[in-house]
């Protein structure tokens, strides 16, 4: 079925629809990684965003139920070159045009994704919209140019849990304020803006026992479950938008050991007085390198972000650098100097990607005992 792809500046890119007709609309992006298609899925990171994978062949290994991120696929479109419909994988259970088509998900192949990719690192990523059902360009275009941004809009409140819950070897489970079912040596309150489940994972893997709250949780009933530390996960969007939870933060900052990931860590550095800003065309994929300045150690990370912390708007004497990415040299990483307080803008929790950083959930673990 055909689909065309419109991009808010006019240009038109034609592809495939394997998943069935629709139309949808969103940010078009792209992410490098070479596998980790299902992760970056389910990535509440992608909420907005339509994006298009580099690596040619997409759908090899099919789908399972055990490498998902989170409840549900959070783009409303994947784009790839080509779409293998035959899975070989003792892992899989469906296709990915199963997974996709189960939540309405449009999948479109034969696109020119290196042309694709170049447009959007010359131009800077833009609105686009994919239709099987408009063919028209000029209409399509149109619709383009009416989309919403990303800037100044608060995506967190569409991705967060609704109620508290525990995090068990086996999932999720209901309840607050850390129930049997998750007993651990440190107690950790993870604030949702958009979670990946592998950053619980590796919290529960080293003895936390995790308790999730949604982002409008306040600094008060976060500090009445005397939890042990508090982490801030990822998630999607302009972290400017998302006023409420900063607030909380600045409170929190003064009582617990905080660590933060990707929009955790954006939100950090909002809390401390600095300012944000949108990349160009944003970090996503698996191979993205950056320097530890401590170490002088290189990490091979996994990112996903289209906001950056300004380097340049932080108060030197309160906040210490501790990370760079070597691609721009934008802001990676940072540390408090009063606060028990440190973040990345990458993603040490990999899935998918390399376990370079994985080591920062142990430095978590360390600002906790002490």
């Amino acid at each position: 079925m055909k689909a065309l792809i419109a991009l808010e500046d006019g240009t038109i890119f034609e592809g495939i629809s394997f998943t069935g007709k629709g139309e949808t609309s969103g940010e078009i992006v792209f992410n490098t990684s070479m596998s980790g298609y299902q992760e970056v899925l389910t990535d509440p990171s992608y909420t907005g965003q339509i994006v298009t994978m580099t690596y040619p062949l997409i759908g090899n290994y099919g789908v399972n139920d055990e490498d998902n991120e989170s409840s549900k696929i959070h783009p409303p479109a994947f784009i790839m070159r080509e779409y293998n419909a035959i899975p070989s994988n003792f892992r899989s259970t469906r296709s990915l045009a199963d997974f996709l088509q189960e939540q309405n998900i449009l999948g479109i192949e034969g696109v020119d994704t290196r042309a694709l990719t170049r447009h959007i690192r010359q131009a800077g990523a833009m609105q686009g919209v994919i239709s099987t059902e408009d063919l028209d360009p000029k209409s399509l275009v149109a619709k383009a140019k009416n989309c919403a941004g990303l800037v100044g809009r608060d995506l967190v409140k569409d991705v967060t849990c609704t109620d508290p819950y525990g995090w068990t070897p086996a999932g999720p489970v209901a309840g607050t304020n850390f129930s049997s079912a998750t007993k651990g040596k440190h107690k950790v309150v993870c604030l949702d803006l958009g979670l990946k489940y592998n950053q619980l994972r590796l919290l529960n893997d080293r003895n936390c026992s995790v308790q999730v709250v949604p982002s409008t949780t306040s600094a008060t009933d976060i500090l009445a479950m005397n939890p042990d530390g508090i982490f801030l996960s990822n998630g999607p969007g302009d972290p400017a938008g998302v006023k409420g939870v900063i607030e909380t933060v600045q409170e929190i900052l003064k009582h617990k050991p905080v660590f933060g990931i990707c929009l955790g860590h954006q939100i950090l550095g909002l809390a401390y007085g600095g300012t944000t800003y949108k990349l160009k065309f944003g970090h996503r994929g698996a191979n993205q390198p950056v320097k530890d300045l401590a170490t002088g150690k290189i990490e091979i990370t996994s990112q996903n972000h289209g906001f950056c912390v300004d380097l340049n708007s932080l108060n030197m004497d309160e906040v210490e650098l501790t990370h760079i990415n070597l691609n721009d040299g934008s802001l990676e990483g940072m540390a408090h100097r009063r606060y028990n307080a440190f973040s990345v803008q990458h993603h040490p929790e990999n899935a998918p990607g390399p376990h370079d950083s994985i080591y920062l959930f142990d430095r978590f673990i360390q600002a906790m005992s002490a």
